[in-house]
C-alpha cells in the first residue's frame, strides 16, 4: 500500500487531500510512523524523530495513528490476496508476499501482469486506496520491484533479466543494506550491485563477516529461494506481566515494558532467534485489550532495538486509568540479524536521551508552575471535591458532536478542542473549537473509506473555505469492513 497510514487519513478527511500528512508519536519520544508523499518532498520520512519532523513541515497535519482503521482497511487486502492463492505471507499491516504460482493464477508474463493490474484495481475498489505490486521470480526481487512501482504502479522483472537489472542499482537497494553496511562497502570501494558480484563471495565475508558477506553475495547474484511462508506458520517468542494492582503512572508503565523487552530478548537469543516485528500488549483497568505491532527494516536480537520499538508503540495507547496487563513480543523469526539495525538502536539511544534532556527542563517549569498554583489553592472544603478527570482528545481521532455530527480532532490543549466537522463522503468541512469537557462532544466510531449510496452516514457538507484544498467529490463505493492484524510497512509485493 503506498503511504499507508497517511494515505488512509487523506481518504478519510477530505480536508486533508494533497496536503502533506504525518502520522505519528506527538510526545517528546514520538516518531513518524508515515508521511504521506506531499511531506516527503520537505524530507519527511517514517522513523524520523517527531521533532525532526515538525522543523522540517511544520505545516502538516500532524495525526495520532487510528490503527483500529489501518486493521480493517488491511483485512480487506489480505482478503484479495488470500483469494490469489492459499500462500500469502503479511509482513506488516500493509505489505505481503503472495505465491501466484501456488494458486495457479499466473503461467507466464501476460497473465502475472494481468493479475497484478486486476488486483491494484480490486484494492482501489474495496478500500478507495492505492497499491503497488512487483511481480518477480523471488521475494527479494518482488520486492526491488514494488519499491520501483510506487506509487500506484505495476512492475514486472521478467526472468533471465535480474542481473542485467540488478547491476546498476546502488548497494542499498539490496534488502539488509543500510547506513553502516553501505559505509563499510563503500570505502571498500563497492558502491553498486555488479560490484557486490565482481567482488566475490571471500571478500564479503572478509569485509561483513561470514552470514552478513554469504547472504549478500547470493542476493547480488539475483539468488533468493526463501519460500512464501503462510500467516498460520509464524512464530513469535513473548513475555507477559499481570500486576496485582493497576499501574496508573505513565513513567512506570515505560519502565515496565522496557524490563519485558529485555526479558524478551533474553529469550529470543536463547533460542537462537532474531525477530523482525515488535509487539505490544496492553489490558487496560477495564480488561479490554490493545495489541501493538511495528515491523523493522530487518531481524534483529538487540535489547535496545526491540525496546525502542515497544516504547513507540506505547507512545500510541492510552493508559489512563490504570494498567493490569503488560507484554511485548517479538514475531516474524530468522536464524540472521540485520547489521544496521546496530546503528538505528544508537541513534535511537542518542535521541532518547535528548529528550530526555528536554523533559527535565519541562519538568522544572511544570513543578515551579504546580508551586505557585498551590499558593493560591482554593479553600480546604472547595478543594476537598475532586474535579472530574480531563478527557484527551487525540489529533486525528474520531468524534462525534450531538449537534454538529461526526467529524475529527484538529488540535487540543488549554482546555479546548477544536474539531473539524467532515465525513469521508462529503467535502471539506468546517472548524469549530470547544470546551474539552462540552457534554455534547463524545469519541467517535472511524467510518468506512467507502460506502454504499443507501447505507452511507452523511455528515455536515460546507463545502471548501478559503485555504483549504482537495476533492469535494463524495467516494460512493461498496462497503466493506473487518478485523486484522497490524505493524508497519510500505507496499504489497507478489512474486
Amino acid at each position: 500500500m503506498d503511504a499507508f497510514y497517511a494515505s488512509a487519513e487523506q481518504a478519510a478527511k477530505p480536508s486533508l487531500r494533497g496536503k502533506a500528512v504525518i502520522v505519528g508519536g506527538l510526545g517528546p519520544r514520538g516518531v513518524v510512523a508515515t508521511a504521506s508523499y506531499e511531506a516527503r518532498r520537505f524530507g519527511v520520512h517514517s522513523a524520523m524523530p517527531m521533532g525532526q519532523a515538525r522543523r522540517l513541515a511544520p505545516n502538516a497535519a500532524y495525526l495520532v495513528p487510528r490503527f483500529e482503521v489501518y486493521r480493517d482497511i488491511s483485512e480487506q487486502v489480505m482478503e484479495l490476496l488470500r483469494g490469489l492463492s492459499p500462500l500469502v505471507e503479511p509482513l506488516s499491516l500493509d505489505e505481503a508476499f503472495v505465491d501466484l504460482e501456488a494458486g495457479g493464477v499466473a503461467s507466464d508474463e501476460a497473465s502475472a501482469r494481468a493479475v497484478g493490474e486486476r488486483l491494484r484495481a480490486d484494492i482501489r475498489a474495496v478500500t478507495g486506496l492505492t497499491g503497488s505490486v512487483g511481480l518477480a521470480a523471488s521475494k527479494m526481487l518482488a520486492k526491488i520491484a514494488s519499491e520501483e512501482a510506487k506509487p500506484d504502479g505495476l512492475r514486472l522483472i521478467v526472468p533471465g533479466t535480474e542481473r542485467e537489472l540488478l547491476g546498476p542499482m546502488a548497494v542499498r537497494t539490496l534488502p539488509g543494506v543500510g547506513p553502516v553496511t553501505g559505509d563499510h562497502l563503500r570505502r571498500a570501494g563497492i558502491t553498486t550491485v555488479a560490484e557486490i558480484a565482481e567482488a566475490g563471495e571471500d571478500e564479503l565475508v572478509r569485509l561483513l563477516g561470514k552470514a552478513h558477506g554469504m547472504h549478500l553475495y547470493e542476493m547480488a547474484l539475483a539468488r533468493d529461494e526463501r519460500p512464501v511462508v503462510a500467516e498460520r506458520d509464524t512464530k513469535s517468542v513473548s513475555v507477559e506481566d499481570t500486576f496485582d494492582i493497576d499501574i496508573h503512572d505513565r513513567v512506570r508503565v515505560r519502565l515496565e515494558v522496557d524490563r519485558l523487552a529485555e526479558r524478551c530478548v533474553q529469550r529470543l537469543r536463547a533460542g537462537g532467534h532474531s525477530g523482525r516485528t515488535v509487539v505490544l500488549k496492553v489490558r487496560r483497568y477495564d480488561f479490554s485489550t490493545l495489541t501493538r505491532s511495528e515491523t523493522l527494516r530487518g531481524p534483529t536480537d538487540d535489547p535496545g532495538v526491540v525496546r525502542e520499538a515497544a516504547a513507540r508503540l506505547l507512545e500510541a495507547v492510552d493508559t489512563t486509568g490504570g494498567v493490569r496487563l503488560l507484554g511485548v513480543g517479538v514475531s516474524g523469526l530468522a536464524d540472521f540479524t540485520q547489521e544496521d539495525l546496530f546503528a538505528q538502536a544508537a541513534q535511537a539511544a542518542q535521541a532518547k536521551e535528548e529528550q530526555e534532556r528536554l523533559e527535565r527542563g519541562e519538568e522544572e517549569a511544570v513543578a515551579e508552575a504546580a508551586g505557585r498554583e498551590a499558593e493560591e489553592a482554593v479553600p480546604a472544603q472547595e478543594a476537598a471535591v475532586e474535579a472530574p478527570a480531563e478527557r484527551r482528545w487525540l489529533a486525528g481521532h474520531d468524534v462525534r458532536h450531538a449537534e454538529f455530527g461526526p467529524g475529527w480532532v484538529q488540535g487540543s490543549g488549554l482546555g479546548r478542542v477544536t474539531v473539524r466537522f467532515e465525513t469521508p463522503y462529503s467535502a471539506p468541512g468546517r472548524v469549530r473549537t470547544f470546551r474539552s469537557d462540552d457534554p455534547l462532544l463524545e469519541p467517535g466510531e472511524p467510518l468506512p473509506l467507502v460506502a454504499g449510496a443507501d447505507d452511507r452516514e452523511e455528515g455536515p457538507s460546507y463545502g471548501s473555505q478559503a485555504g483549504e484544498s482537495g476533492s469535494s467529490e463524495p467516494a460512493i463505493r461498496p462497503k466493506s469492513r473487518s478485523g486484522g492484524g497490524d505493524s508497519m510497512g510500505a507496499e504489497t509485493s507478489i512474486p
